[in-house]
């Protein structure tokens, strides 16, 4: 196992808690920059507010570091249970750091870009836009019957549909929710398809890690001090042992 122990190195490890320390850096960004500044403080300087998130990036990191040395994670992205246990333990990280979910962190970006935009067509486009960036697929083709209900809408009113049009805009939803029960699912499903989207996200982010694994992996092999080695199957790497 000597080849194992050099491979695993922190880096990929943390894979996903890296991705997570992301998103919970730009909350603590705002968060901080906030709290630092009230009105009856005066000013601090760029060093201090990059100082407090520093050592607040630090302190999660040492919580969820502390979590990963405790749970067993098995990289198996192609067994349902090594996905669920893996997301389990993200969860965890997750509520003890602090950090954004995937879905939370998608609502976040939802909710600042879209902040503002006046009409419902513009802000449809926005949610494609976003869906698009963070690599969403919209399976169902829901997307061309949303913009078809506002083209419908904007037809009869002779005008763009305004958001702050509280009577048109709820002629929309109610729209959205025919649209939605004609594919089979209503608001009441929302939970669990939060649930399968970070189902998803955590099998990916699993499929990634073992990818990176193996690549270091097979790098090593090539190396003259692992030449009788062979190569351990990663589902048996326990990562705690590495940390």
């Amino acid at each position: 196992m000597a080849l194992a122990a050099r491979l695993v190195s922190r880096s990929r490890q943390l894979y996903s808690v890296q991705s997570a320390f992301v998103n919970g850096g730009a909350t603590q960004v705002r968060s901080f920059a906030k709290d630092a500044t009230p009105a009856e403080r005066p000013p601090v300087s760029g060093d201090d507010i990059l100082k407090g998130i520093f050592f607040e990036v630090k302190k999660k990191f040492e919580i969820a570091l502390g979590v990963l040395k405790k749970e067993k994670i098995i990289i198996d992205p192609d067994d349902p249970a090594a996905v669920s246990r893996y997301a389990e333990v993200m969860r965890i990280v997750r509520q003890k750091a602090d950090f954004l979910s995937d879905s939370q962190r998608i609502k976040y970006t939802i909710e600042t870009f879209t902040k503002g935009i006046p009409d419902a067509r513009t802000y449809l486009n926005t949610l494609q836009q976003i869906r698009i960036k963070h690599g969403l697929i919209d399976h169902l083709g829901i997307e061309p019957l949303m913009m078809e209900a506002v083209d419908k809408i904007e037809k009869d009113i002779k005008k763009p549909l305004l958001r702050s049009d509280k009577k048109n805009m709820a002629t929309l939803m109610a729209e959205f929710d025919r649209i939605n029960k004609s594919l089979g699912f209503s608001k009441e499903d929302l939970p669990k398809i939060e649930q399968e989207l970070e189902l998803d996200m955590a099998k990916s982010q699993l499929t990634q890690l073992k990818k990176e694994c193996v690549e270091a992996m097979e790098t090593q092999l090539k190396r003259e001090e692992f030449k009788d080695e062979e190569m351990p199957d990663v589902r048996t790497l326990d990562m705690r042992n590495y940390l």
